[in-house]
């Protein structure tokens, strides 16, 4: 039963301009990316990164090969504008990616540019977290998604090269593990919203606060009606969307929704190519001949109804299994940690908690050299961006790596130091409190990825009884 379901073939619109939206909007992140000079502020100035830990030994190396000049543009003496910028190494990985995108756009050599693709937008995601956003990585997710499924068997350059490659027609399970994969992101991401802060409007005042100056609708966000609209909105949209594409009589309906939500995300909140990858993404839900209708008059149309089972199937259902199973973990695992995931962060990435709180907070390191007992007092933004030391201030994993990079930093200087993290963190419109504990030295610690840090202090809630 499980096999005719899951390999019984269905015509394959959906994914063939699934594909060709998708090439377009990962051919627009790359070379994007270089040309708003994301790359430049993210990659090329910072002096070093934040890798996701247990990935430096091999993205570090990457990064320092990449960081470096390719080209040497002072020639003659003379200096060609600013066109040294574009000599390193990351402009180049990040026009490849382009073109990568380029070609899954118009289906060529398209395993081949899908899978570089991935693998290199992989390895950006992995070098950087001071630009972490659940958008990348569901990015990553939809890339492997993509090299594996069968989306260049039409309307591709290959399947005009290779007539035997051309078909109208993919399996079921296609269609399943994209509609799957977007449940379990927007089912979590709505389960997220439901604590105090969201409920009661905070955050989202928080969030459309910083857009007064927006024309024409920067003052009209500034009501309170609309803080607890988009409040009950982002709860109700994230919990249904899935449910009402579903089921045919409410498809028209949400969809239009979606185009007002994503648009409004888009123009209001600027968060990249996610809005308009989640309205191609809807292409999954309607009938193939109502897709065809509007965009592809001219193709042909799969009216068979037979099973044809991969030889891989043993292999292949047991690996879909265990990735949606933790898939279905991974947003839970906070629950593990001790403490609040809003405060400590343990548990957070990867979960699809999205856009769920604001934060900020300040910090200044104590540095004890342990043989003069001299102290020395070091603030992150003097060797970071005013991002990345942002980020230090209230993220504890990068608090972490930044004081292994300063012991190692003065261990060149012949110092073997102890080092102390002194601040206070707010998160949302709660009191500033202390999340790092002074007492104890940070250099000394080791990270653990599966246990709480007890150099996390707990957090005093506004709601708690006093």
């Amino acid at each position: 039963m499980l096999n005719k379901f899951l390999y019984k073939q269905v015509d394959n619109t959906s994914l063939v301009l699934f594909r060709v939206f998708f090439g377009l909007l990962i051919c627009l992140e790359g070379f994007g990316a270089v040309f708003t000079g994301w790359v430049k502020r993210a990659l090329v100035t910072p002096e070093f990164t934040f890798t996701f830990i247990g990935f430096e030994g091999i993205l570090t190396p990457m990064q320092q090969a990449l960081r470096k000049p390719l080209l040497d543009f002072n020639l003659f003496g003379l200096e060609y504008f600013n066109l040294a910028d574009f000599s390193y190494g990351f402009y180049f990985y990040f026009i490849v990616m382009g073109t990568c995108g380029l070609l899954v756009m118009v289906g060529y050599k398209y395993r081949w540019s899908i899978g570089l693709f991935t693998i290199l937008w992989t390895g950006a995601y992995l070098t950087q977290k001071t630009s972490y956003n659940n958008h990348y990585y569901l990015l990553v997710l939809l890339s492997v998604f993509m090299w594996i499924v069968p989306a260049h068997h039409s309307l591709s350059v290959d399947a005009k090269l290779n007539p035997k490659l051309k078909k109208n027609h993919m399996p079921n399970w296609v269609l399943v593990i994209f509609i799957l994969q977007l449940f379990i992101v927007y089912t979590y991401a709505s389960i997220a919203k439901m604590y105090p802060d969201w409920i009661s409007g905070e955050v989202t005042k928080n969030l459309i606060n910083s857009k007064r100056n927006l024309p024409v609708i920067g003052e009209l966000l500034q009501q309170n009606w609309i803080y607890y609209l988009l409040t009950y909105v982002g709860i109700g949209f994230d919990l249904l969307v899935i449910p009402l594409l579903l089921w045919k009589r409410t498809r028209i309906f949400i969809f239009i929704c979606s185009i007002i939500f994503h648009l409004f995300n888009s123009f209001v909140l600027h968060i990249g190519i996610f809005p308009y990858m989640s309205l191609a993404l809807c292409l999954f839900f309607f009938e193939p001949k109502t897709i065809r209708n509007i965009f592809l008059r001219n193709k042909d149309v799969y009216t068979g109804n037979e099973v044809i089972l991969s030889p891989y199937r043993k292999i292949i259902i047991p690996i879909f299994a265990l990735y949606f199973m933790s898939q279905i973990l991974l947003p839970l695992r906070h629950w593990t940690f001790k403490g609040d995931v809003l405060w400590t962060e343990e548990g957070h990435r990867l979960s699809w908690r999205m856009m769920l709180r604001s934060k900020s907070g300040n910090i200044k390191l104590k540095v004890i050299d342990k043989e003069t007992c001299k102290i020395t007092y070091v603030y992150p933004a003097t060797y970071t961006t005013p991002k990345q030391a942002k980020r230090v201030a209230i993220k504890p994993d990068m608090l972490w790596q930044f004081v292994q990079f300063l012991k190692k930093d003065f261990a060149k200087k012949g110092m073997d130091v102890e080092i102390y993290a002194q601040g206070t963190v707010k998160v949302n419109n709660h009191l500033y409190q202390k999340l790092f504990d002074p007492e104890v030295d940070l250099a000394a610690e080791e990270w653990s990825h599966f246990s709480h840090h007890d150099w996390l202090l707990p957090f005093k809630s506004k709601y708690d009884k006093k």
